[in-house]
């Protein structure tokens, strides 16, 4: 039987192992949503951790028998998703107003041989309870299409449909969704 996971917040030192499961979760779940250069692009381009999250205290993962299996959290920054954005509103550090910006939920991921376990909406709810204390009033993400019905499980209605644009010059469909911070999931 395999070690139940525990959640914790991320360490500078957990970098090296979150890309490692960012880039296997996207060659993993991508494929039923995106073509092969798709995916090859989103594991190059999105798969990559946010240092920044992890030094604010707002991104956690999973750790089960000594090996991350998910991943994910919120920000008090500008950036809005994971990846490169041509926004010049995406500032990666530009603190957000709590008063007039919602925070962002970012990043989420999780092992292929961990999915449809709770994981992942731990990780929301956790993120929405310290966002919420933190005086946000909402949340905001911009949704791969993999991640879809877990945001709407947690209670995330989509707003607009989006294009994520990567330097590579392939394109991702995705959702901007909301929530309130303080609704459950």
């Amino acid at each position: 039987m395999p070690a139940v996971p525990t959640l914790r917040p991320a360490r500078p030192a957990d970098l090296p192992a979150i890309e490692e499961l960012m880039a296997a979760s996207v060659r993993a779940h991508f494929p039923s949503h995106y073509d092969v250069r798709q995916t090859a692009s989103a594991a190059r381009h999105i798969a990559r951790p946010d240092a920044v999250l992890v030094d604010d205290g707002t991104y956690y993962v999973h750790e089960a028998g000594g090996r991350i299996v998910a991943c994910g959290g919120w920000s008090m920054r500008a950036k809005l998703f994971a990846g490169p954005s041509d926004d010049p509103d995406d500032d990666p550090l530009r603190r957000i107003d709590p008063a007039t910006e919602p925070a962002r939920i970012r990043a989420m991921f999780v092992d292929d041989g961990w999915t449809r376990r709770g994981l992942g909406r731990e990780i929301v709810e956790t993120s929405a309870r310290a966002a919420s204390g933190a005086g946000f009033a909402a949340l905001v993400l911009v949704a791969t299409l993999p991640g879809v019905a877990l945001y709407e499980s947690c209670g995330f209605l989509a707003r607009r449909s989006v294009r994520i644009v990567h330097p590579d010059g392939v394109e991702l469909d995705g959702l901007l969704m909301d929530r309130d911070a303080a609704r459950a999931g």
